[in-house]
């Protein structure tokens, strides 16, 4: 059977992915009215043998709002009118959705301000404080 491919480490296998198709709403006259082109896919991420644990943890907390309660990651296209462009969108989703929740983040490198950058920063300060300055009443002699 095909394999999804995630990232360079994750394949999914596709008898993990459960496919269910409806009618999709919205107009499209008697075409629409008639042909279940809706995907809505289903793949459960806790009895999945392609994740480790930590590859496991890392979807449940950047996908938690995707995943049922029976740690189902539930995925839903209705952008075309085929259900094989549908399915084959859905598929394209899935590998892209879960291959960025796998990505590890580069962590943030503090940096200073350029001292050209602060000196900037100082004299604009000082020409918005004239400019205030400019506006008060000048003192009674």
């Amino acid at each position: 059977m095909p394999a999804i491919r995630v990232n360079h480490e994750v394949s999914v296998d596709e008898t993990e992915l459960e496919f269910s198709f409806a009618r999709s709403g919205g107009p499209g006259g008697q075409h629409a009215n008639t042909s279940s082109t809706k995907v809505e896919l289903r793949w459960n991420v806790d009895a999945s043998p392609a994740l480790d644990t930590a590859q496991r943890d890392l979807i449940r907390h950047r996908l938690g709002n995707r995943i049922n309660a029976e740690g189902f990651l539930v995925l839903q296209s209705s952008e075309y009118r085929s259900q094989t462009r549908n399915r084959e969108a859905m598929t394209g989703r899935f590998a892209t959705l879960v291959g960025d929740a796998l990505r590890v983040q580069a962590s943030r490198r503090p940096t200073k301000p350029t001292r050209a950058a602060r000196r900037r920063r100082l004299e604009a300060k000082r020409q918005r404080s004239q400019t205030k300055a400019l506006r008060k009443d000048p003192l009674p002699d």
